[in-house]
This record gives C-alpha cells, structure tokens and sequence, in this order.
C-alpha cells in the first residue's frame, strides 16, 4: 500500500455544533490523504441531521468528495453507530484500508490522522493504533491500559496505596507513555483500525449498549494475534474533562451493568465474572471504610454498591444480559460516548 485510503468516522449522538467542529478539524487534516469523513447521526431524533447538513453545505463540504452524512435508523449504542459507519465503506462502495474512530468531542491536532496511518503502514503486525488525549486545557486523558481482571477490578475499587502496589501488575489504566509503546488496549476517541483485523474478526459486539464495547474489539483482537499500539505523538484534544466519569453520574445507569457483566461472562465464563464482582464489592467496602475514617470524598455514583450488589443477584437468579435501555432514556452525555 503506497498511499493507503481512511475512513474518518465520527459518531454524532445530539452533539451536533461540536461534531461539526470535529469534522472540520478532521477534514483539515484529511485534505492530503485519500479517504472520506463519514458522520453518523446514531439516531438522535433532536434534528441533529439536519442541522449537521445545513453546516456542511453552507462549508462546501457536501460536494468536496471527502464529506459523506448518513442517518442510522436507531441509537443501538456506540458499537452499533461505528458498524453502521464501517458497513457504510467509502462512497464508491469500496472498503477503505484503515478506518479511524474519532470522537464528535475530540479534534485532532496536526498530522494525526497520518501518523497513525504511517505508523500502521510500517508496522504490519499492529492492527489498532490509539492517539495521545489530553483535555482542551491540556490535562493528559488515561487512554492507555491493561485489559480488566479479577485483581484490577478489586485494586480499581479499593484505591488503596498498598493494594496498589502490590497489585501493580493488575493495575486497568497504565502510566500515560511518553513513548510508543504496545498496550492491551486504548480508548477509542480516536483510534485507527487495519481493514484486515475488521475483516478477521469482525466488528464490535453490538450486545454492549455503551462501556466495554472497545475492550472487547480489542481482546478479540488480540486473540486472533493482533497487536494494538499507543502513539503518543499522534495528539487529539479532547472537551471531556479528564475528570469526566462515573463519580460524575446522579446513578450507574443500567447499561454499565449490563456491558461490565457481558464483559467478562463473556471472555472469561460466569464464574469469573461473579469473582470479579466480588472482588470489586470487596475493594468498593475498602474504600468506604477509609471514606469513614480519613473523610475521602465521594468518587463512585450515589449507591453504587448496593446497585452492583442488587444487579448481580439478579443476575444470578436470571443469568444473561438485561433488555436494551429505553432509547428514550439514553440521552448520554457526549463525554460518554468515547
């Protein structure tokens, strides 16, 4: 591949003024390499696609060749949105060599996209390559981890310095490199994936509504003897405070549940993920204990054990996935779309 072709697809759910401002960014830098923007509207309903075609007409991007907007027909989550954009292929009804996730919040700075490009050109073993992410206010974003395990959900949920240590080895989020470096797996704000991996194992699980979606694509991936890479110097800023989380929400909203326990029963049988949960119940009473006695902030949702505990005896009772959340109830904030 002398001059490989990307599909940039960006996932639009009711953030349409900041996906037209990704687009921009990212047809900035598309402007030299063949391929195509692809947005997807995932079902928002709010007339989001309306207004992302008014903008881009009025940018002459709708007849630029390298702008297509399509409409999903439902929000089937943020797996479903990317396989509709990757089923869409370029607009010549060809399948591009590289397809590159980029977030509707994040905007990729100079010689992003290429370099994740290059860099998967010249490594032929390496089937997804993540950017480094930082916050407008350049605050680093974890992007970079080890895949999750009995060990790193109890360390994750216990946030204790000894734990920590001799866990270490266990620990989900790494220390942001500075360097490139192979990962388990990377946040997939912006990410770029060998058109041959999709081909080898499909795409994403479209069991998971939103959460854990990526870590799955990525597991498979390294099933089938594909490696994933982080690039610190392909640089993409994101409006997601770093901070932005799970300590964030009013209540863990079901689908976490219900993508967390697919997860692992998934990739490591039922009686693994029961552990698991126990061993984040387990961390979770560590750190309300030492909430009690040291007077630590607040940093799970309001209940989030009791809901962990409620779910996975229900679970137990009723094993499988629960129904798909009302869609009329998945208005997310765009921080959490990835």
């Amino acid at each position: 591949m002398t001059n490989p072709s990307i599909l940039t697809i960006i996932l639009n759910y009711r953030t349409a003024e900041m996906t037209v401002r990704a687009a921009e960014a990212a047809l900035r830098e598309m402007a030299d390499l063949p391929g195509e923007v692809l947005v997807i509207d995932n079902g928002s309903g709010d007339g989001s696609y309306d207004v992302i075609h008014k903008e881009a007409k009025a940018r002459g991007w709708v007849d630029s060749g390298q702008f297509r907007l399509l409409q999903s027909p439902r929000n089937g989550g943020f797996g479903a949105g990317m396989n509709f954009g990757i089923k869409a292929g370029l607009s010549d009804g060809t399948a591009p060599d590289f397809y590159y996730l980029l977030n509707s919040d994040a905007f990729v700075e100079p010689d992003a996209i290429r370099l994740l490009r290059d860099f998967l050109q010249t490594n032929t073993k390496a089937g997804m390559v993540g950017s480094y992410v930082c916050g407008v206010d350049d605050t680093p974003h974890a992007t970079a981890f080890r895949f999750p395990s009995i060990a790193g959900e109890f360390e994750g949920a216990a946030r204790t310095g000894v734990i920590s240590r001799l866990l270490r080895k266990s620990i989900v989020a790494l220390e942001i490199p500075t360097d490139e470096i192979q990962v388990d797996w990377t946040a997939g704000a912006s990410l770029m994936i060998r058109r041959q991996l999709i081909e080898d194992i499909g795409g994403f699980d479209e069991t998971f509504f939103l959460y854990y979606e990526e870590t799955d694509l990525f597991r498979r991936a390294a099933a089938a003897g594909w490696r994933t890479h982080y690039l610190p110097s392909s640089k993409v800023r994101h409006v997601g405070s770093a901070s932005t989380g799970m300590k964030e929400w009013a209540r863990a909203p079901s689908y976490w549940f219900d993508s967390r326990q697919h997860y692992f029963a998934k990739n490591h049988g039922r009686l693994y993920a029961a552990t698991a949960t126990l061993a984040l119940v387990a961390g979770g009473l560590i750190w309300q204990l030492r909430r009690l006695v040291q007077n630590k902030p607040r940093t799970d949702p309001p209940h989030f054990l009791r809901d962990l505990i409620s779910y996975s005896l229900r679970a137990l009772i009723k094993p499988g996935r629960a129904s798909r959340p009302d869609p009329k109830l998945t208005a997310v904030p765009p921080e959490e779309l990835k």
